[in-house]
């Protein structure tokens, strides 16, 4: 047979073999031009969008055979994205009741855990932290069919410094293990990028403060020095990935920014000053404003320690309100939650408090959607509803810009193209 021949056949099969899915729905969210497009037409072929059509437009072309998601009175978004979960973590247990299970405990939960954050309506996660490796697990296995769960960027283990909050600081020097995260100086840490980059992390996370839930540290405190964190900047970076720094505290935050780190975590303590520097070098905020609702409802009844419930008393308000700060002031911002210290399904209840605290339902869905895509560098890939990104969808009843509550009641999820959840 002569190639060209071959080469034909060859095509055509792979065109017969290619699976097209078209989706209407009464109204689209465009979280790109910031507008609501009428009676979308969305055509999917192999898991990707390669039309987006509104009420007047040309009349898309439809693929013979394609399979229909109607959804009639509906809204559609793009899939949710929430840059700070863990899905391996647990809010019913504090931190010696965890004790009591083995080892592999925590990670058998994430894998619950992941359905229930896609089945929220949040496609895409950003894991930052876990034990063993199990965030890279989970997206192995979502990859492989193996598990359900949203679309996985994995950090492995968390980066710190020695008795940090990133460190294991609940038990005495008997029975505390060495954390594969935790070094001292910046080339050791240096090492500590190339490990988690090794054994399958797309992002880095690093402790530049203490924290909440943590033993013998207070949020306010930077625990690793400008130069340490330029080291992982600069280390990740050259090796394609991005940082994201766990930073409550002040000082912390401004050495975070000045290291060159992309996106700062939590951002609870911060300062006009560090508000202009983000604003300035276009460091990403990512401010977990929610899930202090739960802790102090439940967490006491759930064996957190009183110690971590003052501090988490303490910088609640603060944090709401250096959002709406940073927010007015201009700073880039995206959704984040810290799934793991409050119920993973719950996660969308963040954005009424980013609306009460100064954002429009469209600038809260942003971050979520389009702002969060940029901050991972996968504008290519998610956080849209566009030609050439995965169909990755959401519906929900009603309008979700004149109630943004509507996003804690999400329907129907389509990843790839296909309905993972309907109801």
């Amino acid at each position: 047979m002569r190639l060209p021949i071959l080469l034909s056949l060859l095509m055509a099969a792979s065109t017969a073999a290619a699976e097209s899915v078209v989706i209407t729905a009464a109204r689209m969210v465009d979280v790109v031009a910031g507008r609501t497009v009428e009676e979308p037409v969305i055509v999917v072929t192999d898991g990707r969008i390669v039309s987006v059509v509104g009420r007047g437009g040309a009349r898309p072309v439809i693929p013979a055979g394609a399979t229909r998601i109607d959804l009639p009175g509906k809204t559609i978004l793009p899939g949710l994205i929430d840059m700070h979960v863990h899905l391996d973590g647990s809010p019913l247990y504090g931190p010696y009741d965890t004790l009591q299970f083995t080892d592999q405990f925590e990670t058998v939960l994430g894998v619950g855990h992941a359905r229930a954050m896609l089945e929220a309506g949040f496609t895409t996660v950003r894991n930052l932290g876990s034990s063993n490796y199990a965030d890279v697990a989970y997206k192995q296995a979502i990859e492989a069919g193996h598990m359900a769960g949203p679309r996985i960027v994995p950090a492995a283990y968390s980066l710190g410094a020695t008795g940090g909050h990133c460190d294991q600081t609940f038990l005495p020097p008997s029975l505390s293990p060495a954390d594969r995260g935790v070094a001292d100086g910046a080339q050791a840490l240096r090492v500590r990028v190339r490990e988690q980059r090794k054994f399958g992390a797309e992002v880095i996370k690093v402790c530049a403060t203490g924290g909440v839930f943590s033993r013998n540290t207070e949020p306010g405190q930077q625990q690793l020095s400008e130069d340490e964190l330029r080291a992982i900047a600069e280390e990740a970076h050259l090796w394609g990935l991005k940082v994201a720094a766990h930073a409550h505290g002040a000082a912390g935050i401004k050495a975070a920014i000045r290291a060159g780190i992309d996106t700062i975590e939590h951002a609870s303590l911060i300062d006009a000053e560090g508000i202009r520097m983000a604003r300035e070098r276009g460091t990403w905020l990512s401010m977990d404003i929610f899930n202090t609702e739960y802790t102090q409802a439940e967490g006491a009844k759930n064996g957190i320690l009183e110690d971590n419930l003052r501090k988490d008393r303490e910088i609640a308000q603060i944090q709401r309100d250096n959002f709406r700060a940073a927010h007015r002031a201009g700073v880039k911002m995206v959704f984040g939650s810290d799934a793991g210290v409050m119920p993973h399904g719950s996660a969308a209840g963040q954005f009424r408090w980013m609306v009460e605290y100064g954002m429009t339902p469209m600038e809260a869905i942003q971050a979520a959607t389009r702002n969060a895509a940029l901050a991972l560098g996968r504008e290519r890939d998610v956080g849209a509803i566009a030609v050439g990104r995965f169909a990755d969808i959401v519906a929900v009843d009603g309008d979700p810009l004149a109630d943004v509550r509507r996003l804690e009641q999400i329907g129907v999820v389509i990843k790839g193209g296909k309905i993972v959840k309907s109801k």
